[in-house]
């Protein structure tokens, strides 16, 4: 198993914006002993919000003595920003993803193909699923603890406007098409393999890249960030090459240093947001999908022979290489999971 990869030097602002943090965690702590940061870095349309909003409201009928300090929309950092926070415990909760630059085995989960529908995501991915056991042998690593998944949704491609290119049979149809990827390895290799020009970009900056053509498309994009991005958008080719899940984070030091009673309190309101969650997201995914179409983007859905074909260089190619990552053990399992030979 590979060993976690932690950067070896910090920015300065970075190390400076950190000691802010702490220094208001120090005030938080001053003012109330129960009160912690709470985080997520998206808007309020996104389903990070509402989920936290749903556990805030679970928490406070629990009667629990600890009360969230809720940070929406990125004031506390970006997505990854808030993954370092939590590994330090500057934040002790967060709503994000999982960032490989810190440990690269959580590239496995932008694995593509490892389900096709909802219900199958649901029972991989959701509570009570296989998969949370898996990333929680990672995250252990990183002084973290996942309490569950949080669904967004199937990732597709999208192109910008005046591009005048719609990609749907891979290679042929991408060589040429800058497209933006998530900053992460298994991300390159993926639009590598497809074809396309692969342009690793921090979400922060994606939207002025779209806008002054310095790509001409993004990847990794559930619907709901695409209409946040309509404006700039042309077509939306629903590729569903993996689906898009976040984890439901805490710092390991702060959940086991809680109280028997208010961590049961806090789990317990996980678990009941959790539920109600999953049974939302396929539905608020359609809507914004609708939303979506609506705005006048081209919604191209890929013929079962183009699909087929874009499932087969990823099983063939991205597959094993992520094995090289996780190593066979884990591969093995998730193949199991996902009942792929």
């Amino acid at each position: 198993m590979l060993k976690k990869i932690i950067p070896t030097q910090k920015k300065w602002l970075n190390f400076l914006f950190f000691v802010i943090l702490i220094f208001i965690s120090s005030i938080n702590i001053a003012h109330s002993k129960s009160k912690f940061i709470f985080t997520q870095a998206y808007n309020t349309e996104h389903i990070f919000h509402h989920t936290s909003q749903k556990f805030i409201e679970k928490l406070n009928k629990k009667n629990s003595s600890y009360k969230p300090d809720y940070h929406p929309g990125g004031d506390l950092g970006d997505w990854t920003s808030q993954f370092e926070q939590a590994m330090l415990g500057v934040i002790p909760m967060t709503i994000t993803y999982g960032a490989s630059e810190f440990d690269a085995r959580l590239d496995l989960t932008w694995l593509g193909y490892v389900v096709d529908n909802w219900t199958s995501a649901h029972e991989v991915y959701g509570p009570g699923g296989p998969m949370i056991e898996v990333y929680n042998e990672i995250f252990s690593d990183l002084d973290l603890v996942a309490l569950g998944t949080i669904p967004t949704g199937f990732g597709s491609i999208t192109i910008s406007k005046g591009v005048g290119k719609i990609p749907t049979r891979f290679p042929e149809d991408a060589k040429g098409i800058k497209m933006r990827v998530i900053p992460s390895p298994l991300a390159i290799q993926r639009f590598q393999n497809w074809g396309f020009s692969a342009v690793p970009m921090p979400y922060s900056e994606l939207y002025t890249a779209l806008q002054l053509g310095t790509v001409d498309g993004r990847a990794f994009g559930p619907a709901v960030e695409i209409y946040q991005m309509r404006d700039v958008l042309e077509a939306y080719i629903l590729t569903r090459d993996y689906f898009e899940h976040a984890f439901w984070l805490v710092n390991k030091q702060w959940w086991e240093e809680l109280s028997d009673l208010e961590r049961n309190k806090m789990q317990a309101a996980v678990d009941k947001t959790l539920d109600w969650v999953w049974q939302e997201a396929e539905s608020i995914d359609n809507n914004f999908l609708e939303k979506v179409r609506d705005s006048g983007i081209k919604i191209i859905e890929l013929s079962d022979e183009d699909l087929a074909i874009a499932k087969g260089i990823l099983y063939e190619n991205e597959w094993p290489y992520m094995e090289e990552k996780v190593g066979i053990d884990i591969m093995n399992l998730v193949r199991d999971i996902a009942d792929i030979k």
